[in-house]
């Protein structure tokens, strides 16, 4: 099992080293395909709760996808065992979850196999495949989501998905995205990452967002810095594109303990604060980015390892 450090946060791209409302795509090894870490089973076991109970669509899919479901299951089939032997054991027409002990029989997945393979991985899984109006939502085991309702965007286009997302339908971000997805070969998989915040722990938020302002004008111990790692690429067999898409909910009052918290402190409040009105809207943070911002200056100034002109700067 891969591990991380919980005051280590596993990624950060609000540091300055991606801009946010950015494509920001860059080559993907394979073998960092997929990503466990210390929540897998708390994850795993919310995936399974959410799957049978939750009151917003968790998982959909139209009914002729399951060849494309089956070869997203196939992939992680492939590869998880042999990544991480020590967690996935596939054998007698089963997989195993090794610590937990869980098995899952293929045949009880037949038509729904996309589904199983959500419940491998902490990563949400959404297959989009190409139409004439560019590339829809065809299928999707979604049981994270970041503020968007799968029921409302099943079935819908890329611009359709994306529709109030600043710079998507109303700049360049969607034509050019719409020529990588024509474009993205079948050995070339590519990742990114964005960020947002939120002032509670949840990983199911279906609904859109609002900042809690009794959180935030209690300070920072609420809030919440939600990252979304996202794996694109082509499925072999149908040409369709897996999206794979990990979150990591971190809380901001961790960066106290992080070897590099005053950085990144500074980063994202540098990022919050250079945000357009439309992209504050977006990321609903216009009443709450203030208080928000000044917060996270107190915050680098208490770890004490930036710069007297960082800090300087900041102000």
């Amino acid at each position: 099992m891969v591990v991380r450090d919980e005051t280590v946060f596993a990624h950060t791209p609000y540091d300055g080293s991606r801009q946010p409302f950015t494509i920001g795509l860059a080559p993907l090894d394979l073998k960092d395909w997929i990503e466990p870490d210390h929540h897998f089973e708390a994850h795993l076991a919310e995936k399974e709760r959410l799957f049978e109970n939750a009151v917003a669509p968790v998982f959909l899919a139209e009914a002729d996808t399951v060849p494309a479901q089956g070869e997203v299951l196939g992939l992680l089939l492939e590869h998880l065992p042999r990544r991480f032997p020590d967690v996935y054991s596939v054998s007698g027409g089963a997989v195993t979850l090794l610590a937990s002990g869980r098995r899952y029989e293929f045949a009880d997945f037949g038509g729904r196999p996309l589904l199983l393979a959500a419940k491998l991985v902490q990563e949400d899984l959404v297959i989009m495949r190409k139409g004439e109006g560019g590339y829809r939502l065809v299928a999707a085991a979604l049981a994270f989501p970041s503020s968007w309702s799968l029921a409302e965007k099943f079935g819908r286009s890329m611009p359709e998905i994306h529709e109030g997302v600043p710079g998507f339908n109303d700049g360049r971000m969607g034509p050019v995205v719409a020529r990588i997805f024509d474009n993205l070969a079948v050995d070339r998989p590519v990742w990114r990452l964005n960020w947002s915040l939120y002032s509670d722990p949840e990983l199911h938020h279906p609904m859109p967002k609002q900042i809690d302002l009794r959180v935030t004008d209690t300070s920072l111990p609420g809030l919440h810095v939600r990252v979304e790692r996202q794996t694109l690429r082509r499925l072999p067999g149908s040409g369709n594109i897996l999206f794979t898409i990990k979150i990591h909910h971190d809380p901001v009052a961790a960066f106290a303990a992080h070897p590099e918290g005053a950085r990144l402190a500074l980063g994202l409040r540098r990022q919050l604060l250079e945000l357009t009105p439309e992209q504050l809207a977006y990321k609903a943070l216009c009443h709450a980015r203030a208080r928000i911002a000044e917060d996270l200056l107190r915050l680098a100034e208490s770890c004490g390892k930036s710069s007297k002109q960082e800090l300087a700067a900041a102000k």
